[in-house]
């Protein structure tokens, strides 16, 4: 894996919802250590896509915005992001929650009958 971290990161950039952490250990344990990817792309291209770590490879393209740590799991879950989608929301904190409803194909979620959507407020607020 490569990529950078945005320069001058302070606060968490990425934060998850009870809901999402919940979500993420069952998935931890069906599947081993996990990321997230979320790009630019339209329709299930703008949600969160979980993957097993490593399985979504990433490059200079992309940002790596957190590690989130998840009670319950071992290890960190990273939190990629596209160049290009990072410059549209960069002044935002971004929330990781879960809803119910299918989304992509692609991401592990996508068989429990929900999936991952990224809430957002004003970094600051």
């Amino acid at each position: 894996m490569s990529g950078a971290r945005p320069a001058g990161e302070g606060a968490a950039r990425v934060e998850l919802t009870p809901a999402a952490a919940e979500l993420l250990r069952r998935l931890r344990e069906a599947h081993g250590p996990l990321m997230f990817h979320q790009s630019g792309g339209c329709c299930d291209g703008s949600a969160p896509m979980c993957y097993p770590e490593g399985e979504f490879r990433t490059g200079a393209s992309d940002i790596l915005l957190a590690e989130l740590a998840v009670d319950g799991v071992a290890e960190p879950v990273t939190f990629w992001m596209s160049r290009s989608q990072y410059e549209v929301w960069s002044h935002t904190r971004l929330i990781v929650d879960v809803v119910e409803g299918r989304g992509s194909g692609f991401s592990l979620e996508a068989p429990e009958g929900v999936r991952f959507l990224i809430r957002s407020r004003l970094v600051g607020t």
